[in-house]
C-alpha cells in the first residue's frame, strides 16, 4: 500500500520540485492544503530558529501534530561568502518584502554584492530536511548542499528564489537556465531529498500510518 507522507511546505516552487523528485517513488507526498490543513497565523513564527535544521524541525513538529501524518519539512537558503554566510536562514525574508518576494530578494542581493570581486561572490545553497514519523517521535535530519557563484545580473527564467543569480559549479549554468532533471541531480534540495528517501526505504513507516 502506498504510504501517505505530508511534505510541510506551502511554497509553490518547492511543491513543484518535490512532485518532480518523488515521481516513481512508492510514497504519496501531499501538501498542507491537500490534507485540509489551512494556513494559520502561528505559522508565521515557525521559522524563527537560528539554523536550517531548527526551522525545519519546528515546521515538522507543528504539521505532524496538526495532520496526524508522518511528516517531513525542510528549510533552505543561500549562503554567500562576501556576506559572511548571509542571507542564510533569512533567505526568504532577506529584503523584507511581502509582494514579489523573489525579485525583491534578488535585487537586494545584487545591491549588497555591488563591486564584489568574483572570488567573494562564491556561494552555496543549503537544505536541511527533518522527518518525524508521528507527533512526539524523535526527528531525523538530512542535509544537502551545492556550490556556485552569484552573477552580476539574472540569467534564465526557470526555477525560483535566487536561481537566476546562482551559477552552479556542477551544471555550468544558472539553476534558472537548467532543466529540472539537471538541477535536481545536484541541487541542495535534490540531495537532501535523495538522502531522506534512501533512508526511508530501509526504515518502513509503521503500519499504523499506512
Amino acid at each position: 500500500m502506498t504510504i501517505r507522507i505530508l511534505f510541510a511546505t506551502r511554497s509553490a516552487g518547492k511543491q513543484r520540485e518535490i512532485r518532480e523528485l518523488a515521481a516513481g517513488l512508492p510514497y504519496e507526498f501531499v501538501f498542507p492544503d491537500d490534507a485540509g490543513i489551512f494556513e494559520q497565523p502561528e505559522e508565521e513564527n515557525l521559522e524563527n530558529a537560528e539554523t536550517f535544521e531548527g526551522n525545519a524541525r519546528r515546521k515538522a513538529e507543528f504539521f505532524a501534530r496538526r495532520s496526524g501524518l508522518p511528516t517531513v519539512a525542510e528549510d533552505s537558503g543561500l549562503e554567500v561568502l562576501a556576506l559572511g554566510g548571509a542571507p542564510g536562514v533569512r533567505s526568504k525574508r532577506f529584503a523584507g518584502a511581502t509582494h514579489d518576494v523573489d525579485t525583491a530578494n534578488n535585487t537586494e542581493l545584487l545591491r549588497r554584492l555591488h563591486g564584489a570581486a568574483p572570488l567573494r561572490r562564491k556561494a552555496r545553497y543549503r537544505c536541511v530536511m527533518v522527518w518525524i514519523e508521528h507527533a512526539g517521535a524523535a526527528p531525523r535530519a538530512f542535509e544537502g548542499a551545492t556550490d556556485g557563484v552569484i552573477l552580476e545580473a539574472p540569467v534564465g527564467t526557470g526555477g525560483f528564489g535566487y536561481d537566476p543569480l546562482f551559477f552552479s559549479d556542477e551544471v555550468g549554468k544558472t539553476f534558472a537556465e537548467a532543466e529540472p532533471a539537471e538541477k535536481h541531480a545536484v541541487s541542495h534540495r535534490g540531495r537532501a531529498f535523495q538522502q531522506f528517501t534512501a533512508w526511508l526505504a530501509g526504515h518502513p513507516v509503521g503500519a499504523g500510518v499506512r
